[in-house]
């Protein structure tokens, strides 16, 4: 305990640019780790990328089939044996269920691996929440997450999003979009409380700058009112507000927004717009649709109503934007409900953390791995609910 004390210390004081450097010392120090790797995964959620102060070269490890990817996919340590006796454990770095990274530490042996696994967890832990807190003060973590270069709206919407997942006792979500370096329009945000979870699901108008600038708008006004703590059916009105003052109309977003109820699992709704819900329960995927109400900023002064939606324990939900439920074949045929039915079940074994990865691989199968012509967004919501409630 006095060793992981000693390495929880040395992350808490390090400098924000320091945090692997200082891991490394330490970890050499209290474990005798012969080397030490931070592997933060990439904004396309397809490798994991060796943290490095550029111009330093860095090889990036696939998320596939490697041991680093298979403790990223499996949220567990997974523990590789090298030929001359050693042995590399690497360990998941995971805040609240947002999927940071592995650390891979390298050991003398066998048993030494055996003997620190689970400090090293615990540290590896540690590591992924000062590494949040960093972020505010360093590019170092945000550089090490990018393969490519990043669009400028692309830049501007993964700075706005919340993370790509989220966990509590009563739910998980998780989101990705794609493409991931080139992104515009498309968005989600989520809060939570003890007992509310509101979730917005956007799909943005335009292309490039002007579709970003719009969605940021949109959602800094949605904030703005769920912070104030009036009705989701009053948020979307003061977001068109902000959006039509704005765009005088010229410039609308569809957003659809929920407001649950942990404990009952009651859920407020205002659909104004176009993304779509598909929900898994007891084997049936099926499509649930609301009452389709303006998208902000259409026009002025729009008045919103909330519908009344219930999730069980057990549900699963699924929204995805239109890029990927309109988006076709090379012969024009749209993805559509049937293919996204099929991929809801063919996923349902999953953690949500993999869903919208692995239904957008299977869209750039429908593809034909053609580029996208529109943003897609895929958010998985695992309904627990709160047991005492029933």
């Amino acid at each position: 305990m006095k060793r992981f004390i000693a390495a929880e210390r040395a992350l808490r004081t390090a400098a924000p640019h320091q945090l692997l450097e200082a891991l490394r010392r330490v970890l050499k120090e209290q474990y005798a780790a012969e080397a030490v790797e931070f592997l933060m995964a990439d904004y396309g959620l397809s490798v994991l990328q060796p943290v490095s102060v550029p111009p330093r070269p860095s090889w990036p490890v696939s998320v596939f089939n490697t041991p680093a990817g298979r403790a990223f996919g499996s949220q567990r340590c997974h523990a590789e044996h090298c030929r001359d006796g050693r042995v590399r454990l690497h360990l998941p770095v995971t805040v609240r269920g947002d999927r940071i990274g592995v650390l891979s530490v390298t050991l003398p042996g066998t048993d030494h691996a055996r003997h620190d696994e689970a400090e090293l967890c615990e540290v590896a832990e540690v590591l992924g929440r000062e590494v949040l807190v960093a972020e505010r003060d360093t590019d170092v973590f945000v550089q090490a997450r990018r393969k490519d270069r990043l669009t400028l709206a692309a830049e501007m919407q993964w700075q706005l999003l919340p993370g790509r997942a989220f966990s509590l006792p009563e739910y998980d979500l998780a989101a990705q979009l794609e493409p991931a370096y080139a992104i515009f329009g498309d968005n989600y945000d989520w809060s939570a409380t003890a007992d509310r979870l509101m979730l917005y699901v956007t799909n943005g108008m335009g292309e490039g700058m002007e579709a970003s600038l719009l969605t940021t708008l949109a959602i800094n006004a949605l904030r703005n009112a769920r912070r104030a703590g009036v009705s989701i059916a009053d948020q979307a009105a003061l977001a068109d507000q902000a959006v039509y003052g704005h765009y005088r109309g010229r410039c609308h977003l569809s957003v659809l927004m929920f407001d649950f109820d942990v404990a009952t699992g009651r859920v407020s709704v205002v659909d104004a717009g176009s993304p779509h819900l598909l929900r898994l329960r007891r084997g049936v995927v099926e499509r649930i649709t609301f009452d389709a109400q303006l998208p902000l900023g259409m026009f002025e002064e729009t008045d919103y109503v909330a519908q009344e939606f219930e999730v069980e324990p057990g549900d699963r939900l699924v929204f995805v934007s239109d890029g990927v439920h309109a988006v076709a074949s090379p012969l024009g045929e749209p993805y559509g409900d049937a293919a996204l039915i099929r991929a809801i079940q063919s996923t349902r074994l999953l953690p949500a953390a993999e869903v919208p990865r692995t239904v957008l691989r299977e869209l750039t199968g429908h593809r034909d791995g053609a580029e996208p012509e529109d943003d897609a967004l895929v958010v998985c919501l695992d309904w627990r609910g709160r047991p005492d409630a029933h």
